[in-house]
């Protein structure tokens, strides 16, 4: 996930910062469809005319479906009830970028999402997730030789899904999804770009660090 904390939104701000995206992950053109609300920023031209040159395919909810983007609304559940969501408004834009900067290294990195077999989404993200889940196999596998009378059952097999959608309609589409398995296999290739790639393209950052230690 990658956020960016500004004071106002606009078409120019969010093409902005999809071509950052883009560009610091290296995404290939035709390959990724980028899924909104109906809002003006997303929908301005500036918008519409950067996606058409990165080769990146609109897409929109319908009126009044909220399940349309049920990623983007399961995220700001989790943003929203997070322990550390400030219970005032912001003192600053500074203080708003340093609270948010935080949550999204600690979404990407530390939280465990079920979906994906309870791994950091920047582990799935790597392909370091299959690596992980064999290990923790190993781990169980060896605690319930040490201790078979705690385990009244087999343990959680730790599967990493292939492929990962919330609200599927169709139950055969939902069962081959959770059948279709990566675990075992050769770990897929990583999405990052080497590091001199990243330094290279990479924008700079704004930093609030005088706001985290208060």
């Amino acid at each position: 996930m990658k956020a960016v904390v500004l004071g106002e939104e606009s078409a120019e701000h969010a093409a902005r910062l999809l071509a950052e995206a883009c560009a610091e992950h290296d995404v290939q053109s035709q390959i990724l469809t980028l899924h909104s609300d109906n809002g003006g920023p997303m929908k301005g031209s500036t918008m519409l005319a950067t996606m058409q040159a990165l080769g990146v395919v609109p897409s929109f909810s319908r009126p009044s479906v909220s399940n349309d983007n049920p990623y983007s609304e399961a995220l700001f559940r989790t943003l929203k009830y997070v322990p550390s969501y400030p219970r005032k408004p912001f003192e600053s834009i500074d203080a708003a970028w340093a609270w948010v900067e935080r949550f999204v290294a600690w979404y990407n990195c530390e939280h465990r999402h079920s979906a994906i077999g309870f791994v950091a989404p920047d582990e799935r993200h790597r392909g370091h997730d299959v690596r992980v889940l064999l290990a923790r196999r190993d781990v169980y596998a060896a605690a319930r030789r040490r201790h078979p009378a705690r385990w009244s059952r087999h343990p959680r097999r730790w599967n990493a899904p292939a492929a990962v959608s919330l609200n599927l309609r169709d139950r055969k589409t939902s069962a081959r999804a959770a059948e279709a398995l990566r675990i075992g296999a050769t770990p897929t290739t990583s999405m990052v770009p080497t590091l001199a790639r990243r330094t290279a393209i990479a924008p700079p950052r704004h930093h609030a660090e005088s706001t985290l230690s208060g």
